[in-house]
């Protein structure tokens, strides 16, 4: 799971990334899906190409957040991320676990995971393997897009709140939040080898190796995968088949892991009789 939150990967200066792209299009509607990492190292090449062309052609940016909910994550997080009581984190965690918790948070400052909820405490735990990985979130797909479609003047919009974006694990069952921490924290030792795997997957467009790995980070748990993957890629299927009734161009960059597999954002549209293909 903390692959999926960090949504990225490390990547030499200079690295040419190709990630997969889709084309949702009919007479006059083009959506163009690509999966994005939500954080990069400095000096990976991802938007020529094919991606280049669509950014040039699309008339509105849509992601999984507007830059105005963006800025209201953290805030949200700071609302919803308390216990109700502190519990320590030695409580929670045990043997591998606890030993890699322990040593993820001894690489920089402390998480003050005793006051969190179980939920949080594994976004923490994401967003320190990003840092640890010299990840930024300004390098990253949506940073970079919004940047540009902003300097083009046209309109940026988001498929969902920063609220409600967090309340899918807020509302996770306590066990199925507590399973989640504890792979989290079990595979933290092997975080950015695993991180790596997943970074050379999307800049080769590999959305094979990319659904193996989102599978093998969720699937242990049905409950979260139903509300953070599933339940999400059916509801963004059917923004995008509403959309196709409307003429224009659109690119909508949500991460990759919900673009991959029968349950994929691309599989969904298409099921619903759009005419989908990739085109990078």
């Amino acid at each position: 799971m903390p692959l999926l939150l960090a949504a990225c990967g490390p990547a030499d200066p200079g690295t040419r990334a190709r990630p997969a792209m889709w084309l949702a299009e009919d007479a006059d509607t083009r959506i163009y899906i690509l999966g994005s990492m939500h954080a990069l190292p400095r000096g990976t090449d991802w938007d020529d190409g094919a991606v280049g062309a669509a950014i040039e052609a699309a008339d509105e940016l849509v992601m999984e957040l507007s830059p105005t909910q963006l800025d209201a994550a953290a805030d949200a997080f700071r609302k919803l991320a308390p216990r109700s009581a502190p519990l320590a984190i030695d409580a929670r965690l045990t043997g591998k676990a606890l030993m890699g918790y322990r040593a993820l948070e001894a690489s920089g400052r402390p998480l003050n995971a005793d006051g969190l909820d179980d939920w949080a405490v594994m976004v923490l735990v994401g967003q320190r393997i990003a840092q640890n990985a010299k990840l930024s979130p300004e390098e990253g797909v949506e940073a970079q897009l919004t940047e540009r479609f902003k300097a083009a003047g046209k309109p940026v919009a988001g498929l969902e709140r920063a609220r409600e974006q967090l309340m899918l694990f807020e509302t996770l069952d306590p066990a199925a939040q507590r399973m989640l921490l504890i792979r989290a924290a079990e595979e933290a030792d092997t975080a950015t080898r695993d991180v790596l795997a997943l970074t050379a997957a999307w800049s080769r467009g590999d959305v094979a190796a990319l659904e193996k790995v989102v599978n093998e980070d969720i699937d242990t748990v049905p409950a979260a995968r139903k509300a953070i993957i599933t339940d999400r890629n059916h509801r963004w299927a059917k923004w995008a088949a509403r959309r196709m009734e409307r003429p224009g161009t659109v690119l909508m960059a949500v991460g990759a892991g919900h673009l991959v597999g029968a349950d994929g954002v691309p599989a969904l549209l298409a099921a619903q009789g759009v005419q989908v293909r990739r085109v990078q």
